[in-house]
C-alpha cells in the first residue's frame, strides 16, 4: 500500500479523512493562481502554491501531525527546492514567498549569511533541513514563468513579490480553513458590484431636478464622476470643494468605472477614522449594511452576527471596504502574512483616496510609487480625492486625469468664507481679548498646551476646548455640546487643535487659524460657514502669527510664498504653488526619509530586505503612549475587568475611548510626579492615578496648578 503524506489532521477523525499533502498543495497553488491572475503572476503564483509546503514531506513532520512533540521548520524546503531548479532572480523571489509563508518575509541579507541568520541568504545555505525528497513521488517541481508587468526596478520587482505572497497566504490559509471547519465559515454571500451600481443609480434617480443653485452644482459634479467612469483604468483626479458632494460622487464614479470595467471591488482609503465611520454609514444606507467593510482599529466585527465582515475584515472578500491610510500603506509595505493576505484583492480595484493631500511627507514617495505600481501593474484604479489636490505627478510618474470640469469654477461657486492673513504678530493675551468680542468662533492652534493656555484666558461661560489631551468620549460629549449651542445661536468660543479639521462637522461662523500648512489651514476654514448661511464676505477665516513663536518648517515656508503669490491663498493655483515650494523645500531625500525605495533599488542581486522596511514603514508616530483615564464609570468597570486579568481585543478597544496618547517627555513629567501606575500582566497599558490632573474641560493637565478635576 502506497504511504500517504499528509498536511493537516481534523479533531477526532481517523487518519483516512485527513487532508494530505499533495490535495493541499494542488489545491492552494489553484486558488493562488486565480488570486494572482488580477497582475499577471498566474503562473509564478501556481507555482509558489504548488511548492510552498514540500517540507511537510518529511518523515518528522509526519510524526509531528501523529502528535509527537518536535518542532519542524517545513516553510524552508520549498524555497530551497524553487532555487535549486531557478538559480536567478525568479528563483529567489520564489524562495521569499515559501519561506515567508508563516513567519514573514525576511530580509535577503548578504550571500555569505551563514543558517540560522532568518535571511534569504541564510536559509538557502541550511542544510539541516529534514529529508523532504518524498514529494518526487508525487509532486513534480514546476518551471517558474515571470510575472507579466512592466519592471522598472527593484521595487516593481519587490512589490509584485508582495503581492504573490499575498496570493500564496490567503490561498493556505483559506484551504487549511475549509478543511479544518469543514466549511463552515461563513465566507462571502455580498451582493455583486453591478448590482451596487444599480442600487447607487436608484438612490441618485431621487436628486431628480434640483431647483436650487446649489444642488445644481452638485449635480454637475456628479455627472462629472458619470461620465469620466466610462474612461479608461489609470489615476485620476477628484478636485472636489468642502460641500459639493464628493461622497456620493466618488462612489458613483467608483461603482460605475468597477461595474464597466470588470474591477472587483472598491476601496476608500481615509485618513481619519471618524471620515471613514461617517462615509461608511453612508455607504451602508446606499448599498446596504451588509456590503460594507470597514477596517481601522475602531471597528469590532467579533460577534457573531457580524462573522462574514469578520473573515471578510481579514483579506478584504468584499465589494466595498473602508479603510484607514494607516492600514492600507502600512499593509503594502509589510512583511507579516496577516497585514499582507489581503494585498491581492487591492489589485483589479477601485482605489479611492481621500483627503489625498494628508499623505505623510516623510513617506510621499513610496506611497506614490505604491500607488503607481497598483495602477500599472496590478490594474487598480486610482482616484486621489481632495479640495487640496497637492500636485503628485511627478511621484506618480504621470500626469492623473481630472475628472471635474473647471475646478477653479467649481471651487468659486462653493467658496464659504474670505482669508485674511494678519500682518505681524499677536500676543496670547490679545489674541484672548480679540476672541472674546465674537459670540461664536473657532480659534485652531498648532499645539496642545497653547490651546489650554488660551482656553484659560476665555470667559468660563461658553467656551470650550478641543485637544488629544482629553480622551474621545470626553470629546465626543464637548462637541456634541458645541452643536447643540451653534444651533442655538449660544455664545460658543472654542479653541482646538488641529484634531477638528478632520472632518468634525461643525459649523462656525468666524475662524482664527494659526499659521500652519495651506492644507491644514483649508481643512480648517471648511468649519466655518460650513451651511453657507452667511455671505463668503461675512464669514471670515484669520491667520495669525504668535507672539514669540518660530514658525521655521518647510510647511510655513511653503505658505508664505503661496501666500505672496495669490490673493486668494486657497485658489487651486495658491494650493498648487505651496505643495509645488513644499515639495522643493522638503526635498526629494526627505520624502522619503526612511529610503524605502533606495532599499529595494540598491538590491539589483534581488536580495531585497522586506523585514527591515516593513520595520521602517510607519504611517503614524509610534513614541506616544497610552493612558487610560478610569474616571466615568463604565471607564472604571474596564479598569475592574482588566485587574481581574481579562484581555482581548474588544476590551481594549473600548478602552481606547477612555484614553489618551502622551509623548514620551509628558510620560516621564507624569511619572516624576507620581500620577501613573502600570496594570500588571505586561500589556504596558498605563494607567491615570491622580484624577486631579484631569480637568473637566481641557483634559489632562501636564503642568497643574489650576483648574478644577472631572466630575462625571
Amino acid at each position: 500500500m502506497d504511504e500517504r503524506y499528509y498536511a493537516h489532521t481534523k479533531d477526532g477523525a481517523p487518519q483516512s479523512e485527513w487532508q494530505t499533502v499533495r490535495q493541499h498543495l494542488n489545491n492552494v497553488a489553484a486558488l493562488a493562481e486565480g488570486f494572482a491572475a488580477g497582475f499577471g503572476a498566474q503562473d509564478f503564483a501556481r507555482a509558489v502554491g504548488l511548492c510552498h509546503d514540500l517540507g511537510k514531506y518529511s518523515q518528522k513532520f509526519q510524526r509531528r501531525l501523529c502528535s509527537a512533540k518536535e518542532r519542524v521548520d517545513h516553510s524552508s524546503a520549498g524555497g530551497q527546492a524553487l532555487y535549486a531548479a531557478n538559480e536567478n532572480l525568479l528563483g529567489k523571489l520564489a524562495a521569499f514567498c515559501v519561506f515567508g509563508h508563516h513567519g514573514g518575509l525576511p530580509d535577503g541579507g548578504e550571500i555569505n549569511d551563514m543558517p540560522g541568520e532568518g535571511t534569504l541568504c541564510a536559509r538557502l545555505r541550511d542544510e539541516t533541513i529534514e529529508d523532504y525528497s518524498a514529494y518526487k513521488k508525487e509532486i513534480s517541481l514546476p518551471q517558474l514563468v515571470p510575472p507579466k508587468i512592466t519592471a522598472r526596478d527593484g521595487f516593481s520587482c519587490a512589490f509584485v513579490t508582495r503581492m504573490v505572497f499575498s496570493a500564496l497566504v490567503d490561498a493556505d490559509w483559506l484551504d487549511t480553513e475549509a478543511f479544518c471547519s469543514g466549511g463552515t465559515v461563513d465566507r462571502g454571500g455580498f451582493d455583486a458590484i453591478p448590482v451596487l451600481y444599480e442600487r447607487l443609480s436608484e438612490h441618485i434617480k431621487g436628486f431628480g431636478k434640483p431647483d436650487r443653485e446649489l444642488n445644481k452644482k452638485r449635480t454637475e459634479i456628479l455627472k462629472n464622476c458619470l461620465d469620466a467612469a466610462e474612461k479608461p483604468p489609470g489615476i485620476f483626479t477628484l478636485t472636489a470643494p468642502t460641500g459639493s458632494g464628493k461622497t456620493i460622487a466618488s462612489l458613483a464614479f467608483a461603482l460605475k468605472h468597477a461595474a464597466l470595467h470588470g474591477k472587483k471591488r472598491v476601496i476608500y482609503v481615509i485618513p481619519y477614522n471618524t471620515i471613514i465611520e461617517q462615509n461608511a454609514s453612508v455607504f451602508e444606507g446606499i448599498l446596504g449594511e451588509q456590503n460594507v467593510v470597514q477596517h481601522h482599529c475602531g471597528v469590532d466585527y467579533d460577534g457573531d452576527e457580524n462573522n462574514r465582515k469578520r473573515w471578510a475584515m481579514e483579506n478584504w472578500d468584499a465589494p466595498v471596504i473602508v479603510t484607514s491610510s494607516v492600514q492600507f500603506f502600512e499593509s503594502l509595505f509589510s512583511c507579516k502574512p496577516s497585514r499582507c493576505r489581503k494585498l491581492h484583492n487591492i489589485a483589479e480595484s477601485v482605489v479611492i483616496f481621500d483627503e489625498a493631500q494628508m499623505l505623510p511627507l516623510e513617506l510621499l514617495r513610496p506611497c506614490c510609487r505604491a500607488i503607481s505600481e497598483l495602477a500599472e501593474n496590478c490594474g487598480a484604479t486610482a482616484v486621489l480625492a481632495t479640495a487640496t489636490q497637492p500636485g503628485l505627478n511627478r511621484y506618480l510618474g504621470r500626469e492623473p486625469v481630472e475628472i471635474v470640469k473647471d475646478p477653479q469654477g467649481r471651487y468659486d461657486f462653493f467658496k464659504r468664507v474670505r482669508y485674511e492673513v494678519l500682518p505681524g504678530e499677536i500676543g496670547l493675551e490679545a489674541l484672548a481679548e480679540e476672541l472674546k468680542s465674537h459670540e461664536q468662533l473657532l480659534c485652531v492652534v498648532n499645539s496642545r498646551p497653547v490651546a489650554q493656555e488660551l482656553f484659560s484666558l476665555l470667559p468660563q461661560e461658553g467656551s470650550y476646548h478641543l485637544s488629544t489631551l482629553m480622551y474621545p468620549m470626553h470629546r465626543l460629549r464637548v462637541l456634541n455640546e458645541i452643536r447643540e449651542r451653534l444651533k442655538r445661536g449660544q455664545p460658543c468660543r472654542t479653541v482646538s487643535t488641529s484634531l477638528i479639521e478632520a472632518g468634525v462637522d461643525v459649523d462656525f461662523p468666524v475662524l482664527y487659524r494659526e499659521k500652519a500648512g495651506l492644507d491644514s489651514i483649508i481643512q480648517a476654514a471648511g468649519r466655518c460657514n460650513r451651511e453657507g448661511r452667511h455671505s463668503a464676505q461675512a464669514s471670515v477665516a484669520r491667520v495669525f502669527e504668535l507672539e514669540g513663536r518660530k514658525y521655521e518648517k518647510p510647511e510655513h515656508a511653503a505658505f508664505t510664498y503661496a501666500a505672496r503669490r495669490n490673493e486668494d491663498i486657497s485658489s487651486i493655483k495658491a494650493v498648487l504653488d505651496y505643495f509645488e515650494q513644499l515639495f522643493y523645500t522638503k526635498g526629494d531625500d526627505d520624502l522619503d526619509k526612511e529610503e524605502i525605495i533606495a532599499a529595494f533599488n540598491d538590491k539589483k542581486s534581488g536580495l531585497y530586505p522586506f523585514r527591515h522596511v516593513s520595520e521602517k514603514f510607519r504611517m503614524i508616530d509610534d513614541r506616544t503612549h497610552q493612558v487610560f483615564v478610569p474616571l466615568e464609570e463604565e471607564a472604571k468597570a474596564l479598569l475592574r475587568r482588566l485587574e481581574s486579568g481579562e484581555s482581548n481585543r474588544r476590551l481594549f478597544r473600548r478602552v481606547q475611548k477612555y484614553s489618551v496618547n502622551l509623548y514620551d517627555t509628558d510620560i516621564k513629567r507624569l511619572r516624576e510626579m507620581g500620577a501613573l501606575y502600570e496594570l500588571a500582566g505586561g500589556n504596558e497599558l498605563l494607567i491615570l492615578a491622580n484624577p486631579e490632573i484631569y480637568y473637566g474641560q481641557s483634559g489632562v493637565c501636564l503642568e497643574p496648578g489650576g483648574g478644577e478635576a472631572i466630575c462625571i
